[in-house]
Order: C-alpha cells, then structure tokens, then sequence
C-alpha cells in the first residue's frame, strides 16, 4: 500500500496513512464524533508517542490498557474520548492479531468480492455496516483495492464522481464539498425530525 491520502490535512499523518494498512483502519476507527483531519492525525500521534514510525497491532494488542489509555490521553489527546478509544484500538489490533497474523493488509489481500471484503470489514470490531462501506470506498477509490463488485458493496459511498466521505477527499477542495454534504445530510434528518417523520 503506498498512496498520497489527504485526510488528516498534515503531509506526516496522510504520508503514514498511505503506506500503512493499519493506519488506516486506526484512522477510521477514530472517525466519529470529532472532526475528520483530528481523527485521521491520531494514528501518526500514536506511533509518534509510541516512538515509532508505522503502529504495530502485536505491540498495541499486547500494550497495558491503562498505559494505552493515558498515551491517548496526553495533551492534545487522540480523540474527544480517549479511554474508549483506547480500548477500541486495542480490541481492533487484538482482533487482527487473532484472526490475520496482525497484518491489517491481509483483511483485504487476496479477497475475490466486494461482498466479501465488506464481510470482512464489518467483523471488525468498532465497525459497523456505514463504518465498513465507507473504508471499502476509501480502499476501492483511493488505495487500488477493488475486488469485483467492490463498488456496490460499497452502496452509495462507492459511487464515481460522490462527495459523501473520507473516501471521496483527495485535497481542500474535495474536503468542503464532502462537508457540504454531511451538512446537508445533517439538516435533512434534523427537519424530518421536527416534522414528526
């Protein structure tokens, strides 16, 4: 995996993003309720704190819990809630560890479907069905993984030419049309809500 990503808007943290799988996941995993450059910068703080150039899933698997948690807590902490976060992490490296030799790649290597990839994606832990389709979209748009059908899997996040998410942003510009939209979105379910939809 060696691509240019501008998620976390920092040349450091997109440069470790595009060459490490688990960075990646890390990255999306971080992904809910704080901004999207914030947490796509967490996994290069990470390693950084971890004295490390690339996260490693044995090392953090196997890392004190609270130890982990207080790393993710250091100001500027990694995320908004830095002790579940924490605890996330660890579950998702442990869980790779458990089930890929701790090879983050090897969830994507080789697999024949989109359906199966997003399978995959969706056993890991803290991600759910959007969670799942919006990093296939990244690895289908972004990184070269395009097992057939990977677009529907996908569902809407797949499709060419969308700006609907992380996987659509490829610089500034990209970045304030997939706002725009999470705006609107967000607008969109607030007036059906007040219209007792």
């Amino acid at each position: 995996m060696d691509a240019t990503l501008h998620l976390a808007q920092q040349p450091e943290a997109d440069e470790l993003l595009g060459r490490s799988p688990l960075a990646a996941l890390v990255g999306m995993l971080l992904d809910q309720q704080v901004p999207m450059e914030w947490a796509f910068a967490g996994p290069y703080t990470i390693a950084q704190r971890l004295g490390a150039d690339d996260l490693d899933a044995h090392e953090i698997a196997a890392h004190d819990p609270e130890a982990f948690a207080a790393l993710l807590s250091e100001k500027p902490a990694v995320h908004r809630y830095p002790g579940s976060m924490a605890k996330r992490i660890q579950q998702l490296c442990q869980y790779l560890v458990e089930h890929y030799e701790g090879d983050a790649a090897k969830v994507w290597e080789g697999v024949k479907t989109g359906e199966e990839l997003l399978r995959r994606l969706k056993e890991l832990p803290g991600f759910g069905a959007q969670k799942a389709q919006i990093f296939l979209a990244l690895l289908g748009k972004q990184l070269g993984v395009r097992p057939k059908g990977w677009r529907e899997a996908a569902g809407a996040y797949g499709e060419d030419k969308s700006f609907r998410s992380v996987a659509d942003i490829t610089g500034p510009e990209s970045l304030v049309k997939v706002r725009a939209h999470k705006q609107e979105m967000k607008a969109a379910a607030k007036a059906e809500k007040a219209s007792g939809k």
